[in-house]
């Protein structure tokens, strides 16, 4: 089955339309707190032994964000591997995203 992506763009659109989507930021702590846009924060390190932290259901879509898209993919390996079944990859990853407000 191909792993599910988003762009920044759409993800962009998404955020500004003001849905309510589940995020699950996959940096470091300190990464986190320098810049995110929201969710909730287990870092790729932690993941695998931390999965009662995430607040959301196995079966809802979660787009998991990382900095330049590659951790992201990792964890979203792992989540689907565990039962997550609606999990999506934000391409590119939050750099992606920070170039599109740059313009």
């Amino acid at each position: 089955m191909p792993l599910l992506q988003i762009s920044a763009q759409n993800l962009q659109q998404r955020l500004q339309n003001g849905e309510q989507l589940n995020l699950l930021d996959v940096r470091e702590i300190i990464e986190y707190h320098t810049y995110n846009i929201g969710g909730i924060n287990i870092p790729l390190s932690k993941l695998e032994t931390n999965f009662k932290h995430i607040a959301y259901n196995k079966t809802s879509e979660i787009i998991v964000i990382c900095s330049a898209g590659i951790r992201s993919v990792t964890a979203q390996n792992i989540l689907t591997a565990n039962g997550y079944q609606n999990i999506v990859n934000l391409t590119g990853g939050l750099k992606a995203l920070q170039k599109l407000n740059i313009r």
